[in-house]
C-alpha cells in the first residue's frame, strides 16, 4: 500500500462527495472505484471496511472516509478523507436550503427528483449485488439480504432488530462451531 499525501486524499475525497448525487450509499461505488483503481486499498479489505462503515453510527460515505484516510494516513488522513467528502454536499445543501422555497414547486424539478430516485435504487441495488458476489454467492447471503430487505419493505420491521438479532444468531452460531470443533 503507498503512501498517500494529504492533499491527494483531500482532493479524491472532495471529487467523491461533489459529484455523487443520492447521499451514503450512492457514493460507496464511487469510493469503491476510487480507492481500487489507485490501490490505495486492497480488494480483499473492501468488504470489511464497508462492514464496519455500515456498524458505526452515522452516514455510511463519512465511515467510509473515515477508516480509508486511517488505513492510508493515519488520524490526520481520517480528518482530511473526511472534510473532502462532507465539504462539497454540505455547500451544495446549504445552498438548496437557501433557494429550494423559490423553485421547489417547478415542474422541472420535480422532474429531475422523479429521475433521480430510481437511478438511486438501481445503484444501491447494484452494489448490493457486488457486495454479495464478493463474499463469495452463499445461499444463505442471498436469503439473508431478501429477508432483511422483505422485513423492512413490507413489514416495516426497524432495521435495528434485524440487526441485533443477526448478531445475537450469528455469534451463538460461531460460539457452537467453535465448541464442535474442539
Amino acid at each position: 500500500m503507498q503512501r498517500v499525501s494529504l492533499w491527494k486524499l483531500f482532493l479524491v475525497f472532495n471529487k467523491i462527495g461533489a459529484f455523487t448525487i443520492g447521499g451514503g450509499y450512492m457514493m460507496l461505488p464511487a469510493i469503491e472505484d476510487e480507492l481500487l483503481r489507485r490501490k490505495w486499498i486492497p480488494e480483499a479489505d473492501l468488504p470489511d471496511i464497508v462492514a464496519l462503515s455500515q456498524s458505526a453510527p452515522g452516514l455510511i460515505s463519512v465511515n467510509m472516509a473515515i477508516f480509508a484516510g486511517y488505513r492510508l494516513h493515519g488520524f490526520a488522513g481520517s480528518i482530511v478523507a473526511t472534510l473532502g467528502c462532507i465539504l462539497p454536499p454540505f455547500a451544495i445543501i446549504l445552498a438548496i436550503a437557501m433557494f429550494f422555497s423559490d423553485f421547489s414547486d417547478t415542474p422541472v424539478v420535480q422532474r429531475i427528483f422523479a429521475g433521480v430516485r430510481p437511478v438511486a435504487v438501481g445503484l444501491i441495488a447494484a452494489y448490493t449485488i457486488k457486495l454479495l458476489r464478493a463474499g463469495g454467492g452463499r445461499w444463505w447471503k442471498l436469503l439473508l439480504s431478501f429477508s432483511t430487505m422483505a422485513a423492512v419493505a413490507l413489514l416495516q420491521l426497524s432495521p435495528v432488530w434485524i440487526l441485533l438479532t443477526v448478531i445475537v444468531v450469528a455469534a451463538a452460531t460461531a460460539y457452537c462451531l467453535q465448541r464442535r470443533a474442539r
